[in-house]
């Protein structure tokens, strides 16, 4: 993403262009997805299967449904909702063990923060873990959060982002979509936000996304922040 060719904002200017930036959760915010991977191997090595890295890849960002559904096909005999209940619990032992904040998370949100930017979760993992997650935070410094369980369909589709723009809408006057930024590291989650119509930014983690102009691309949360966020959504609400 060739931000250095815009032309920057002032940082923590009152006027800033960015309305709102929406997060998504696991991968993105802080690396969850040893614990999802560790948690899908061992059901269904229970019951007698085999699981392999590049299908543990493949349920990257998939909403919790989608992913139990894979899973019955790999053989685990369980109804969806008993199969998301075991996967929660053991991500929530996990992050309550330790919690591993993506690079430049915290400093970005910080930022965001100090700008009085409103901030919106916007994952596929259902409340328990959402409300976990929040609470290690050093300040509150998410306005609200849409959680896997209040859509109808989860990323890919558009759903949980529009909810988020909605949500957002309430407490920002004028919301243009143009104006809000979606910070996302999965292939489900940026296409997402990208239909959504917001400015996605992809953070590639562990699973491979592919290039798209539909959504710009950074190798780290380290390289974003105000100018830098500013200036893409300067770009994009003259398009």
């Amino acid at each position: 993403m060739p931000t250095q060719n815009y032309e920057p904002l002032p940082v923590r200017s009152p006027n800033t262009s960015i309305q709102g930036v929406l997060w998504d959760m696991d991968g993105t915010l802080l690396d969850t997805e040893p614990y999802w991977m560790a948690a899908e191997a061992a059901l269904v090595a229970e019951f007698g299967g085999q699981w392999s890295e590049e299908e543990a890849m493949a349920l990257v960002g998939n909403a919790l449904p989608d992913a139990a559904a894979v899973l019955q096909r790999a053989g685990v005999g369980l109804d969806a909702r008993q199969i998301i209940d075991r996967l929660l619990t053991e991500v929530l032992i996990g992050v309550r063990r330790h919690v591993a904040w993506r690079p430049g998370a915290l400093e970005l949100l910080q930022e965001l923060h100090e700008a009085k930017i409103p901030c919106g979760l916007v994952t596929m993992s259902e409340e328990p873990l959402a409300a976990l997650v929040l609470e290690q935070l050093p300040h509150e410094y998410f306005a609200f959060r849409v959680t896997g369980e209040m859509v109808a369909r989860g990323k890919p589709h558009p759903d949980p982002y529009l909810l988020g723009l909605a949500k957002l809408g309430s407490r920002v006057h004028g919301l243009d979509p143009r104006r809000v930024i979606g910070l996302e590291d999965s292939a489900p989650g940026i296409a997402s936000a990208a239909a959504s119509g917001i400015n996605a930014v992809l953070i590639p983690h562990i699973a491979p996304v592919p290039h798209s102009d539909s959504w710009h691309r950074v190798s780290s949360l380290e390289e974003l922040d105000l100018e830098s966020l500013g200036a893409l959504v300067s770009n994009g609400a003259q398009g």
